[in-house]
């Protein structure tokens, strides 16, 4: 079994996203924010199963590419603690900091399947872009929308109520391009023969 033409992106670009949020739930950082720090940690365990396997199942040379990219974030993780702790002393100003770096993560997360949306225009095919990944990605974003506009969260509403423009986009190339899309052959798969 091989990862193909399945891409690491956006699995890579939802563990960096919700960790940050991790971060910003953080009473330290933001108080009250419970949801926000439970929530993205069940996503945080979620995401490194999924990068697991999608290790497991890739080529040498994307194995270390995703390890490339997972240390970078991991970096980058820490280095936002050690400053955002140290440098900012009130609830507002780590807010804000965290706030901002959440927003520009969740806008990169909801982006990245572009390029699998390109990949599918050009095909004419979704055999690379997953539905349930697709709907999820939606109504991920529709929840948290909603969340953010009751309690009036800005840095929430931003990348989640884009999340909504990109998945509605997704669900619609997936409607559009789903019955183009060539059949599985069923005797490529290997046989098991009985002796």
């Amino acid at each position: 079994m091989a990862v193909e033409q399945f891409s690491p992106i956006p699995y890579l670009a939802t563990f960096l996203n919700c960790s940050l949020w991790v971060i910003y739930g953080l009473p330290s950082v933001h108080p009250n924010a419970i949801h926000v720090l439970t929530i993205n940690a069940i996503g945080v365990a979620f995401e490194t199963i999924y990068l697991a396997f999608f290790f497991l199942f890739s080529p040498r040379q994307l194995r270390l590419k995703v390890v490339k990219i997972l240390l970078a974030e991991l970096a980058l993780i820490t280095t936002v603690v050690t400053v955002v702790l140290t440098t900012a002393h009130t609830h507002e100003r780590r807010s804000l900091i965290v706030g901002v770096l959440c927003v520009i993560s969740g806008t990169c997360m909801y982006a990245s399947p572009l390029s699998i949306m390109k990949l599918v225009i050009q095909t004419r095919s979704v055999k690379y872009m997953p539905f349930t990944l697709s709907l999820a990605s939606f109504l991920n974003g529709v929840s948290w929308t909603t969340y953010a506009v009751l309690g009036f969260d800005i840095f929430i509403t931003i990348p989640n109520g884009l999340g909504v423009l990109f998945g509605l986009i997704q669900l619609i190339l997936y409607a559009t391009y789903y019955r183009s899309t060539p059949e599985e052959d069923s005797t490529s798969e290997i046989r098991l023969t009985t002796v």
